[in-house]
C-alpha cells in the first residue's frame, strides 16, 4: 500500500478515483487472458490458490510472466532486499540503498494493522527471506542520471528460499523492484505471500512521459514529487516540466533574477535553485528524467514583465498599444539575452535534451510593427511570418546546440519548416490527423513523441482510461525505419483547470493507461483484463 501517496492524493483522490475506476470487477472468476510477447506457459502454471491472483495486479503487465500457484511467506521482521554476490553495485549505491528502503515500507508499511486469527489446522507456507538484487554491468549507474539510451530491463525469478532480480543496469532494479512490490499481497489474516514466479520485462519505448503545467497554476514542490512517485509506481521514467508560460514565471533564474521576481504569481509561487535540484534528484532515485521546457517566442507574456524589450510591442496603426506579443525576433539584444539563459538552463538541468516549445505563435502583433515589417523585407520574407519564426527557432536552435544539448520542439517548428539538426525529437500534439503527421515527421527522418491521442486535461464523464489505452502509437502510414523512429509518447495535463487540489486524482489512473500502452507488448489490448488489474492497482497506489 502506498501510504506516502494516499495522505498526498487525500479524500478528493479516492471520491473522483471512484467515478474514474468503478471498484465493481467485471468478472471475479476471469483468470488472465491478455496475450503475451512470448508464448504462454500452460494454462496449469497460471491456475493458482482462489483468491491470490498476483497477475490480476501486476501494471503495466510485463512482457513474459510466469505463475506458479505455489505460494511462499514474507515475514517484515526477516525478509531483507540485499545486493546479490557478483552484482557490480552495492551498499555505497545509494540510489539502491534509497530504493530498498522505500520498498519495504511499501510492502509492509500497513502491516500494524490487528487482523483476525489464522483457522487452527491452516497450511504453513514456505518462507522467503530474501529478494537478492544483480547488476552486471561494469559500470551499475549509481551515480548517473537516467537517458534516453537507458537499459530498464530485468529478470526476477521467485523462488523458495530467495529471490533473484537481475539487470544490466540499476534502472533495470528499479522497474524490477516495481514488479516484486506489486506480487506481494496481504492475505485477511496479515500473513505477507508472493507466489513462485518468473518475469522477463522491458519497455517497448524508451520514452515514457508526464507533462506537468506549472505556470498556469503553480504546483507546490509536495505536489510535483507525489507524482514523480505515481510516476514510477507505472513505470514512467520522464517528467516534462512545462515550468513557464504566459500567466506566470516560477522558475527562479540565477543570472536573471528579475523573471521570476516579476513574472510570478509571488515570492511564494517560484521554484529556487535548490527546489529544482531536488525534483531532479528525486526524479533520478526513481529512474526519471526531468526535461524542462522553456516555451518561445509565443507562450512568453510573463518574461516581459522582467526583461523590457524582449517581447515585440504592439501597434494600431501607426501608435504603440501598450502591449505586447510574442518575443520580439529582429533584435541582437534578444539573442544575447536568450544565449546567456539558455547556458543557465543546459548547467541547471542535466538531462541531454531540453524542449523549446515553438507552438501556438501568434502572427498578429509581428504583422502590426512597423519595424518587424521593414525587417521581413530586407530578409527577403514577404508577408510569410512563418519564415520569421523559422528565422527565431533556427537561432535558439543554434545557441543549445552550442552548449551540446539536444532538443525537442512542438510539431509547429517542423511543420513551418524550421531548419532541424537530424537529432531533433518532434512532439505531435494536434488531434486532427495525428496518424499523418507522424508519417510526415518520420518520413523526414526525424525522431517524434507522441501526445496528440493523450491529452488528459480533457474530462469527461465515466471511464476514459479505456480511449487512452485502446490507442496503437504505431498505427500511422510508413516504413519499419520510420516507425522505429517513434521513440514514445506523453500523457499531458495542461493546468488551466488544474492545481494542487485536483492535480492527483485527475492525472491518476488515467496516465497509468498511457503507462501500460508505452510499457508492455503491442498485444496486451484486452480491455476487461486491464480494466480487473487497474482497480487492483489503483487501490495500491492509494
Amino acid at each position: 500500500s502506498r501510504r506516502a501517496m494516499g495522505r498526498a492524493m487525500g479524500l478528493a483522490g479516492v471520491l473522483v478515483g471512484l467515478l474514474l475506476v468503478p471498484a465493481v470487477l467485471v468478472s471475479t472468476s476471469l483468470r488472465h487472458g491478455a496475450p503475451r510477447a512470448e508464448p504462454a506457459p500452460e494454462p496449469a502454471e497460471r491456475e493458482l490458490a482462489s483468491g491470490a491472483v498476483p497477475e490480476d495486479s501486476l501494471w503495466p503487465l510485463p512482457q513474459w510472466l510466469r505463475t506458479s500457484r505455489r505460494q511462499l511467506q514474507l515475514a517484515p521482521a526477516r525478509f531483507q532486499l540485499v545486493h546479490g554476490a557478483g552484482s557490480s553495485a552495492g551498499p555505497a549505491c545509494g540510489l539502491l540503498q534509497d530504493a530498498f528502503r522505500r520498498y519495504y515500507e511499501y510492502m509492509f508499511g500497513q502491516s500494524r494493522r490487528r487482523r483476525g486469527r489464522r483457522p487452527l489446522g491452516a497450511r504453513a507456507d514456505p518462507e522467503l527471506s530474501q529478494l537478492q538484487v544483480v547488476i552486471e554491468s561494469r559500470d551499475p549507474g549509481c551515480h548517473s542520471y537516467p537517458h534516453l539510451a537507458s537499459n530498464e530491463a530485468y529478470h526476477l525469478t521467485v523462488t523458495e528460499p530467495v529471490a533473484v532480480l537481475k539487470a544490466n543496469e540499476v534502472w533495470g532494479a528499479l522497474r524490477g523492484l516495481e514488479t516484486f512490490s506489486q506480487l506481494v499481497h496481504e492475505d485477511d489474516y496479515g500473513s505477507f505471500l508472493v507466489n513462485e514466479s518468473e518475469i522477463d520485462d522491458f519497455p517497448r519505448f524508451a520514452h515514457r512521459g508526464i507533462l506537468l503545467d506549472t505556470s498556469r497554476h503553480y504546483l507546490p514542490l509536495k505536489s510535483i514529487l507525489t507524482n514523480l512517485d505515481a510516476m514510477a509506481f507505472n513505470k514512467f521514467n520522464v517528467l516534462h516540466w512545462h515550468i513557464v508560460d504566459d500567466q506566470s514565471f516560477p522558475y527562479q533564474s540565477i543570472y536573471f533574477p528579475e523573471l521570476s521576481d516579476k513574472g510570478a504569481y509571488s515570492y511564494n509561487h517560484i521554484y529556487t535553485p535548490t527546489d529544482i535540484r531536488l525534483v531532479i534528484e528525486y526524479a533520478r532515485l526513481r529512474g526519471i528524467r526531468v526535461i524542462p521546457e522553456f516555451d518561445t517566442p509565443g507562450h512568453t507574456q510573463s518574461w516581459g514583465k522582467g526583461q523590457k524589450g524582449l517581447l515585440t510591442p504592439c501597434y494600431s496603426g501607426e501608435q504603440p498599444t501598450g502591449s505586447f506579443g510574442p518575443v520580439n525576433p529582429i533584435l541582437n539584444t534578444t539573442y544575447n539575452f536568450m544565449t546567456k539563459f539558455f547556458k543557465e538552463i543546459s548547467s541547471v538541468f542535466p538531462d541531454a535534451y531540453i524542449h523549446l516549445g515553438g507552438d501556438e505563435v501568434n502572427f498578429d502583433c509581428w504583422k502590426s510593427n512597423p519595424e518587424v515589417k521593414e525587417f521581413m523585407k530586407k530578409q527577403g520574407f514577404g508577408i510569410d511570418y512563418a519564415k520569421l519564426e523559422s528565422y527565431y527557432i533556427q537561432k535558439i536552435l543554434n545557441i543549445v546546440s552550442s552548449y551540446d544539448k539536444g532538443y525537442m520542439v512542438w510539431q509547429e517548428v517542423f511543420d513551418n519548416k524550421a531548419q532541424l539538426k537530424p537529432e531533433t525529437v518532434v512532439q505531435v500534439w494536434m488531434e486532427n490527423n495525428y496518424a499523418h503527421e507522424l508519417s510526415s515527421v518520420t518520413g523526414a527522418g526525424f525522431t517524434a513523441i507522441l501526445a496528440a491521442p493523450w491529452y488528459l486535461d480533457y474530462i469527461s464523464y465515466g471511464q476514459d482510461w479505456k480511449k487512452y489505452y485502446s490507442v496503437e502509437p504505431l498505427n500511422f502510414p510508413g516504413s519499419e525505419k520510420q516507425k522505429k523512429l517513434l521513440i514514445g509518447g506523453e500523457a499531458c495535463l495542461w493546468g488551466e483547470f488544474v492545481d494542487a487540489t485536483n492535480l492527483t486524482p485527475r492525472l491518476w489512473p488515467r496516465a497509468s493507461a498511457v503507462g501500460e500502452r508505452l510499457w508492455s507488448s503491442w498485444n496486451v489490448t484486452n480491455l476487461q483484463d486491464a480494466y480487473k488489474r487497474l482497480t487492483n492497482h489503483r487501490c495500491r497506489m492509494l
